[in-house]
């Protein structure tokens, strides 16, 4: 039987380019995969396309290329999933396994959030404007997502980590992903429903 675009299979999204990276670990056994939490990331900072991404949530980044990267160095992680400008997604960690990208979190009356989320990040600049064909990728993985996983909830990094983080940031249209995936408006942060 062929494999339906957009399905999830045995932690792996079978429309996403595989590029595996090491950081990440087990979920704890109690952990309830009940949370997506939105991300935004380019590297360096406001430069789209290149590598750098998935050199840095590899462990294969040169730290030396660039000014800003020495600001990183030595960083360790990952997201489940990257989606870039053009809405390819890729997947560096089994959605069954625990990404290392929430850090210090907090949401829905629970902390350390990495244990029992699904990290995805766009490529952009905190703050800046995602395109549509990012918005359509995002939706129809989140789908996805909510049927193979009991999602409860949908922030953005800034949600989960107030003060610490600011992804994705003003230019995140909140009401344009609740349009499209006509979820509860329930799921979604307090400020944007």
């Amino acid at each position: 039987m062929a494999a339906t675009p957009g399905a999830l299979s045995q932690g792996r999204y079978l429309s996403a380019r595989w590029c595996a990276s090491p950081n990440c670990n087990q979920r704890p056994a109690q952990a309830v995969v009940d949370l997506i939490v939105v991300h935004s990331i380019s590297l360096p900072p406001g430069v789209f396309e290149g590598d750098a991404i998935e050199r840095l949530f590899t462990n294969r980044l040169d730290w030396d290329t660039h000014p800003y990267f020495d600001t990183i160095r030595g960083l360790e992680v990952s997201a489940h999933f990257l989606i870039r400008r053009d809405g390819q997604v890729v997947q560096f960690v089994n959605t069954d396994a625990r990404a290392w990208h929430a850090g210090v979190s907090y949401y829905a009356g629970r902390s350390a959030r990495n244990d029992d989320s699904i990290g995805i990040e766009l490529e952009g600049l905190e703050g800046g404007l995602f395109t549509p064909a990012q918005y359509a990728a995002l939706s129809t993985l989140c789908s996805a997502l909510r049927q193979h996983y009991p999602i409860a909830d949908i922030a953005g990094h800034e949600d989960i980590a107030p003060g610490r983080k600011h992804d994705p940031g003003a230019g995140f249209d909140w009401r344009q992903l609740r349009q499209r995936l006509q979820w509860p408006a329930a799921m979604f942060p307090l400020r944007v429903r």
